[in-house]
């Protein structure tokens, strides 16, 4: 078996939405995004498979979730984060300003542009 037969760890999430075909689906670029930086920071050895696990099932299980699971890779990214600032890798005030920072260019973009973090009207 080669190694692109071999699934990922990562692929066999709990609850990762997926194709009929069983391939993760991302309705949004980020949620991609998310998703590959969670890959690559695991193989790069930051955390281990069992952290990961942990961090996100306990993101999952937090009450208030979407009972259609739509807010599942706003879970990813908030395990993922909070996985990084327990280890000290990310700081999370820094984070935060960040989403704070997105949040307020995507307002401030017109309808049908590209989000960029210049049109955030603080920086």
């Amino acid at each position: 078996m080669s190694a692109c037969e071999i699934a990922s760890p990562l692929a066999q999430s709990p609850q990762l939405p997926k194709s009929a075909d069983g391939e993760p689906v991302f309705l949004e670029p980020w949620a991609a995004e998310a998703f590959a930086m969670t890959v690559h920071l695991h193989e790069k050895g930051l955390f281990a498979w069992s952290e990961w696990a942990e961090q996100l099932s306990a993101e999952l299980h937090k009450p208030g979730r979407a009972i259609d699971g739509s807010d599942y890779f706003d879970c990813w990214v908030a395990a993922l984060s909070g996985l990084l600032v327990s280890k000290g890798i990310a700081d999370a005030d820094a984070i935060l300003a960040l989403q704070q920072s997105w949040q307020r260019a995507a307002e401030a973009t017109p309808h049908g542009k590209p989000i960029a973090l210049e049109n955030d009207p603080r920086l």
